[in-house]
């Protein structure tokens, strides 16, 4: 018998489906905003509608090796997260209190956009180098939890 999973890892494997519609060159991240165990909405990374891929015009922060973490401003896309605001704000969803579950660790731009939104609990699969976005959390008392 299939052991069936629980609420945290059902929606860490949907984040993860999302995250294959993923236009990035560098990293696939997918995002969920839930709320009482529904969803909300879904976000992944890449560029606004309408604008072509990273794969059709490369990537600069890579031609740049900018590491990871750094110079998001040189980035053509969306992170998941924004996306997943976005969607919400699009279709006049309220996120507030929703939980966040993401693949990836939100970087410090994503961090304040999540505390404005009223979100104030993520649920994560992996880590990501942004210490200032670890700060903020920590100092807005937003609970982060990392799921295997």
């Amino acid at each position: 018998m299939d052991k069936r999973p629980d609420w945290d890892q059902y929606f860490l494997e949907i984040a993860s489906v999302v995250a294959s519609r993923s236009t990035c060159l560098r990293r696939k991240v997918g995002a969920l905003l839930v709320l009482n165990k529904r969803i909300l909405t879904t976000g992944y990374n890449g560029t606004p509608s309408g604008l072509k891929h990273c794969r059709e015009v490369g990537c600069l922060r890579e031609e740049l090796k900018v590491p990871s973490g750094e110079r998001h401003e040189l980035c053509r896309g969306l992170h998941a997260e924004q996306n997943a605001i976005i969607q919400a704000a699009v279709h006049g969803v309220a996120i507030n209190k929703a939980v966040l579950y993401c693949t990836n660790y939100p970087c410090a731009v994503c961090a304040k956009m999540i505390i404005n939104a009223g979100i104030r609990s993520l649920v994560l699969a992996a880590n990501y180098p942004d210490d200032l976005a670890k700060e903020i959390f920590t100092e807005a008392g937003i609970n982060v939890r990392f799921i295997v």
